[in-house]
């Protein structure tokens, strides 16, 4: 009975949120106390929750505290500069172009925030693609494919997430995958490089004047971006693809400046984000750039759990920049959005993951599960999750996956005695994947900015992701991390 109340918490769960019923917030609460009652020991609801929360608090204080670290950051322009460089670095020839539009992506995805990452992106580069008569397919698979790599950072999701549902540290998830992640992200970068050379033959590359006579096509919608970050807007009109294919050109690479509104005409070249707003210290930039680099530094090396480090970062970052407390309450304030709806996330998954664990419904589907599987399969329960984390992970929300579908797969490795870790490891595979799933909000983003039909992106960006995510798996199975 327990089993088949388990799987009905979790059909109903991912039923109503993609079916956006009712919100993950919400589905992760009431759902979990409804079955709760029907398992018959409601009267323990309150412990199991309290039981979850107590566990939770350091991942939600670490994606709390990060989510505002890496806003401050975009806010005072530590970015700014490598948007500026990659500009650049493309001028007009669509191999560069491509491969800046992965390398952009995956810098700007060190803030764990899909949504973020896509505005700057396209904000920079859809002038140049436009300019050029490129494949905007191509700018908008790259851009997903890079930031879905990235988006395996401890700050960014999943594997907070991951971490959260099989109550492990999520440094030891992270951590030891960096190799095979690393591994993805030169196969995006050398998939952009293919890509950029199959544009390149069919546009051809332009010269200096050639890239400043050639007409766009014609823009009558104006690209507006805009976040708490304080981001620009690129604008369709003339001016702002005049200055596009000035920076196309090998021109200063500045980026186009214009507001909302406006044409975005700039002499100097075009930028994904404002270059005049209040929020920047090009004084501290060296300050602030050391800072994140010390920040992540001791990430890596350990010297404090995650949590106390991004807490520590971001006291330190919003005192240095701001030291005015009504402008750091601005600060605060304008990525406040962001930090509630995660940390709400997480403290609502309390709920979730301690019915399913306290009523023993996870043990109870789990021993179902292992007498399914074939024992020649049983050792091999790293492999098998990572293989099923594409689909499921395409198909169904993270918060489906991750709160819904981990625990059990991880039970059922325990049981044939692969570790907890590795399981929550492979989990994160299929999330190049995941960030072009129709469930995820920041995909519509991303074509959206990008005047992209969502079936043309899911089209040509499926297969190359499912090669990303498969890469990913060997080097994790190589390396012997998976």
């Amino acid at each position: 009975m327990l089993t088949i109340l388990g799987f009905a918490m979790i059909a109903t769960f991912l039923v109503l949120i993609m079916m956006k019923k009712m919100s993950p917030i919400a589905a992760l609460v009431l759902i979990p106390a409804l079955f709760c009652v029907f398992v018959g020991k409601g009267a323990h609801l309150g412990d199991y929750v309290i039981d979850g929360v107590s566990s939770l608090a350091p991942t939600a204080a670490m994606l709390m505290f990060a989510i505002v670290y890496f806003g401050v950051m975009i806010d005072v322009g530590l970015f700014d500069p490598i948007v500026r460089a990659i500009l650049k670095f493309c001028k007009a020839d669509p191999m560069r172009v491509v491969v800046g539009t992965a390398l952009l992506a995956a810098i700007v995805s060190l803030d764990g925030d899909g949504s973020t990452t896509f505005m700057i992106t396209v904000s920079a580069m859809y002038p140049l693609y436009k300019r050029l008569k490129m494949s905007l397919v191509v700018m908008t698979g790259v851009a997903a494919m890079a930031n879905g790599v990235m988006n395996t950072l401890p700050w960014g999701g999943p594997t907070a997430r991951a971490a959260t549902a099989l109550k492990v540290d999520a440094t030891d998830i992270f951590v030891p995958m960096i190799p095979a992640l690393a591994v993805g992200l030169v196969a995006v970068v050398v998939l952009a490089y293919v890509l950029g050379l199959r544009e390149r033959r069919r546009v051809g590359t332009l010269t200096l004047d050639e890239a400043l006579v050639r007409e766009p096509e014609p823009e009558t919608e104006t690209v507006l971006v805009g976040a708490g970050a304080g981001a620009g807007a690129v604008s369709g009109g003339s001016g702002a693809r005049s200055g596009a294919a000035r920076g196309a050109a090998g021109g200063s690479g500045e980026a186009a400046d214009g507001d909302a509104g406006t044409d975005g005409a700039s002499d100097d070249g075009f930028q994904g984000l404002d270059p005049n707003r209040p929020t920047l210290r090009p004084r501290l930039y060296w300050f602030n750039a050391l800072l994140t680099v010390a920040l992540l530094t001791a990430m890596i090396m350990e010297l404090l759990p995650i949590p106390v480090l991004f807490l520590l970062g971001a006291a330190l970052a919003l005192t240095v920049n701001f030291p005015h407390i009504p402008d750091q309450k601005a600060r605060i304030a304008a990525h406040a959005d962001n930090v509630l709806n995660v940390s709400g996330m997480v403290f609502a998954a309390a709920v979730f993951t301690g019915v399913l664990t306290g009523t023993g419904m996870v043990d109870h589907m789990a021993n179902w599960l292992v007498d399914t599987i074939p024992d020649g399969m049983g050792p091999q329960m790293g492999l098998v999750t990572g293989l099923l984390s594409l689909p499921l992970t395409y198909f169904m929300s993270n918060d489906g996956f991750y709160f819904g579908v981990l625990p059990v797969l991880a039970e059922a490795g325990q049981a044939h005695g692969v570790s907890t870790l590795e399981i929550a490891r492979a989990s994160i595979v299929g999330q190049p994947l995941h960030m072009s799933s129709p469930l995820v909000p920041a995909v519509y983003v991303l074509v959206g900015m990008a005047k992209v039909e969502f079936g043309d992106h899911t089209r040509f960006v499926v297969k190359w992701a499912v090669l990303t995510c498969l890469v990913i798996l060997a080097a994790g199975i190589l390396f012997g991390i998976i």
